[in-house]
């Protein structure tokens, strides 16, 4: 059987930003013009994480969430996801290209950007990895860098962003909304005596959470239907003691049951902090007036 022709950007492609979006435009359009499948290479964790033995880097999505921007805002058709472990991590980048790429997953043409490296001692760069190609007869574009208002786009700073709060400004960098994919499960219910029933969301492992606070968000439901959402970020410090991280949306105009559904939330704006109430009636008046603030956001 012959093999499947793949164009192949490579890169963690943790938030899929605008950067990482000069490099999948691309590999769409090599794709094109090879009769190749669309593709992204990435690992399944941030190679950091196993290279320092412990968790330094936080996502700003989950592997899930990053292979669904790909696809839908990108066109890539699939997304190739290695296991870094200490044996690829001491694979050496020679072997990763011509082993792993070119023949396992069948490239024809690889796209990266300028600061990509890879293989063992992050001995593989661009102008290696350019010079490699040419020799395999497998095509290359290197991207350069992708820079906004004289920042260059980088996860690192999106990340920043996004731990204080600022998701307006990191949608910016990103090219489309924070988003944040969870299963809804049973909470104490508080919010449906208040008549705000939220859908309870528990964070994906090594997900970084926005800044603690109340946002405008949209809820992207399992049929494909987008929902205003006030959505409440943190700890509960009014109802609860806990340190537990939750993630809570108030589904505007939505009454249905989602316990054991996958949803989709969007990040657009931080309405406030999170902040202890005096009381549950406070908190109630306090949720009610930002339900009103995500209307007139969305009805700009």
């Amino acid at each position: 059987m012959e093999q499947t022709k793949r164009v192949i950007a490579l890169g963690f492609f943790d938030g899929v930003h605008l950067g990482h979006a000069a490099l999948l435009r691309r590999v769409a359009e090599r794709a094109r013009e090879l009769g190749a499948v669309p593709a992204a290479g990435t690992f399944d964790t941030p190679p950091e994480n196993v290279i320092v033995g412990r968790e330094q880097v936080p996502l700003i999505n989950s592997p899930g969430d990053r292979e669904g921007l790909m696809k839908r805002l990108y066109g890539i058709r699939e997304v190739v996801t290695a296991h870094f472990d200490e044996a690829m991590m001491r694979m050496d980048w020679r072997d990763f290209v011509t082993g792993y790429l070119v023949k396992e997953h069948g490239a024809v043409h690889l796209v990266a950007g300028h600061d990509f490296r890879f293989g063992y001692k992050g001995e593989g760069t661009p102008r290696r990895l350019r010079d490699l190609c040419a020799g395999l007869g497998v095509g290359c574009d290197i991207i350069p860098r992708v820079e906004l208002d004289g920042v260059t786009v980088s996860s690192t700073y999106i990340r920043s962003l996004i731990a204080q709060g600022e998701t307006e400004e990191a949608a910016r960098f990103l090219g489309h909304p924070h988003i944040l994919s969870g299963t809804v499960v049973h909470g104490a219910e508080l919010g449906r005596t208040l008549g705000t029933p939220t859908a309870n969301l528990t964070l994906p492992a090594g997900v970084l959470p926005p800044a603690f606070g109340v946002y405008a968000c949209k809820v992207i439901l399992p049929d494909g239907t987008e929902r205003p959402a006030v959505t409440n970020v943190g700890t509960r410090p009014t109802v609860s003691d806990g340190r537990a991280v939750s993630v809570e949306p108030w589904i505007l105009d939505f009454d249905g049951d989602l316990y054991g559904r996958t949803i989709r939330l969007e990040f657009y704006r931080r309405l406030r902090p999170e902040r202890k109430f005096p009381s549950v009636e406070a908190l109630r008046a306090a949720i009610l007036q930002n339900a009103q603030e995500t209307r007139a956001y969305f009805n700009r």
